[in-house]
């Protein structure tokens, strides 16, 4: 059964008001305690079913849980949409094809904006697999075990090693060299602020002003670099 809800006054901004009581003389008049107890629950309730509009764009690129043993973060849907835009602007249009490492919070945005774009994910946890053709298994400890066709195949490049270690990062940054193309290609790397040094000295990224945030709090800050200088875009380059 559905709950009927009660609707403000359409000439009212602030809701129901004393002015907006019905005057006439076999009409009940609220008392100015109870009109105030009515007008927080009329906020509740579009309160409510905000929420729940936002709850149901969420779900639309819905995720599997975080499994912390796999260090697995998800992105704010902000920083989501924020490096998806940044990836389709980087395609132009053109049949690019794109290789997310380690990032399906950003795989999942990108089918959701375009789904057109051709993309592929790589990744350890094999519940992606619901992806189908689009997921490859991946284990950075081996990173060039990949399908030969993945070779050279990808104008941009998007990683998120999933360790805050040096060796992480060279291994990644190993896959990254087997994955893009040559000539002029696009490298987007997501890391912690930590690894701002080794980014530099391993891929030759420079930070960007634009701030990654998750879902859930880390105690690490968290950084995007690349290779390329972005202009206006995710807060240029930091000088």
């Amino acid at each position: 059964m559905e709950e009927q809800q009660l609707e403000l006054n359409p000439n009212s901004v602030n809701g129901l008001s004393e002015s907006t009581v019905p005057l006439d003389d076999d009409a009940p008049v609220l008392s100015s305690y109870a009109l105030a107890a009515l007008n927080e629950f009329l906020a509740e309730q579009q309160s409510h079913s905000a929420a729940d509009s936002d709850a149901g764009e969420t779900e639309e690129v819905a995720l599997v849980s975080e499994d912390w043993r796999l260090s697995q973060f998800w992105y704010s849907a902000e920083t989501a949409r924020t490096v998806a835009e940044e990836v389709l602007s980087l395609c132009d249009g053109v049949d690019s094809r794109v290789a997310c490492i380690a990032c399906p919070t950003l795989y999942a945005y990108l089918k959701k904006m375009d789904p057109n774009v051709s993309l592929q994910l790589l990744e350890y946890d094999k519940r992606f697999e619901q992806y189908g053709t689009d997921y490859t298994f991946y284990d950075y400890n081996h990173p060039e075990e990949l399908p030969s066709e993945l070779k050279h195949s990808y104008k941009v490049v998007v990683a998120d090693p999933p360790y805050l270690s040096k060796e992480c990062l060279e291994k990644v940054a190993e896959t990254i060299s087997f994955l893009i193309q040559p000539g002029e290609s696009f490298l987007l790397l997501l890391t912690g602020e930590v690894q701002k040094e080794r980014a530099a000295e391993i891929l030759g990224l420079h930070p960007c002003g634009f701030r990654p945030q998750h879902t859930s709090k880390l105690g690490n800050e968290f950084r995007l670099f690349s290779n390329y200088d972005p202009g206006m875009r995710l807060g240029g380059w930091e000088k």
